[in-house]
């Protein structure tokens, strides 16, 4: 069903925007249509990663659904993996990268892949899928500047 990936270069680290995409429990200071979060449980495992099970509270329109995810956190390899526990989704799984660049900044990459149980619910977002998504990357980069400044393009 809907899918969306992107790259974008950020004039912020690797490190920071990790930072920033890991902390699940701020979302609804910044990001659009997120009502709220709770974070079920962490847990650490033996290879370095932690695990979050956490749930958002999705506010769009007439609907407001919450659902819970799985969060795998990988800070030495800069990912976050994201997949689906319950709610109102089929399925649902989400995937970050996060490299510095050598002339400054990072790269970010974004992959998101959903379908709703509901149909109705799946067609409104259909239609302005690909805009919501966008919307919610610019959210990301936009939090970046207000935690840690503005900063210039990073240089090629």
């Amino acid at each position: 069903m809907p899918t969306h990936q992107e790259t974008r270069v950020l004039p912020y680290s690797a490190q920071e925007m990790y930072d920033l995409v890991a902390d699940v429990g701020s979302y609804p200071k910044f990001l659009p249509w997120t009502a709220a979060a709770r974070i079920r449980k962490r847990c650490p495992r033996p290879d370095g990663s932690e695990v979050m099970e956490a749930d958002l509270v999705i506010a769009f329109k007439v609907f407001r659904e919450r659902f819970g995810s799985r969060v795998v956190l990988w800070p030495e390899q800069m990912k976050i993996d994201t997949e689906y526990l319950d709610g109102p989704f089929r399925y649902m799984k989400s995937n970050w990268a996060f490299r510095d660049r050598p002339g400054g900044g990072c790269e970010v990459d974004f992959f998101v892949d959903f379908e709703f149980k509901n149909a109705i619910l799946q067609k409104v977002i259909g239609v302005v899928f690909n805009e919501a998504v966008r919307r919610m990357v610019r959210a990301f980069e936009a939090r970046a500047e207000v935690l840690y400044g503005k900063r210039p393009a990073p240089e090629d």
